[in-house]
């Protein structure tokens, strides 16, 4: 239990790792836009309570480590960050305008992947070496 997060209702560690990039994986991510840009996100991650492990602003491309509730998914969290950065960055920088038609600063996909201080491995022994009364040896789901 070394960094673990409440709710009222819940105690939890999720972690994810986010890589997003530029539409066209354009290089304007630079100076004053990219101070803005990580302000952006860190407002967006303040207001829904989600605490940034690391960050990195790329001239092309964001990559993110933090630390979610349980109630946000990872979509919601990208679509939230997304959303607002490129909508405040084009608003803020005309010259963005110019490079992105269509209001789309970003890129459409995005890498997300889950991270934790406990491998698969762990967990399925774990619960393998519960106390079991009655063990089914056909599958990997067993009743007490």
């Amino acid at each position: 239990m070394e960094h673990y997060r409440k709710t009222s209702h819940c105690t939890y560690d999720i972690k994810y790792h986010l890589v997003w990039i530029t539409k066209y994986r354009k290089p304007v991510i630079t100076g004053k836009i990219a101070m803005r840009t990580r302000e952006l996100i860190r407002l967006v991650c303040q207001s829904n309570e989600i605490e940034i492990l690391a960050g990195h602003v790329g001239t092309d491309h964001i990559h993110m480590l933090v630390s979610v509730p349980p109630y946000l998914s990872a979509s919601k969290l990208v679509q939230y960050i997304k959303g607002n950065t490129s909508r405040k960055l084009q608003m803020e920088y005309k010259e963005l305008n110019k490079q992105f038609w269509g209001q789309h600063l970003w890129a459409r996909g995005y890498f997300v992947a889950s991270s934790g201080n406990v491998t698969d491995e762990v967990i399925k022994e774990y619960i393998q070496n519960q106390d079991l009364q009655e063990k089914n040896k056909l599958d990997n789901f067993e009743i007490v």
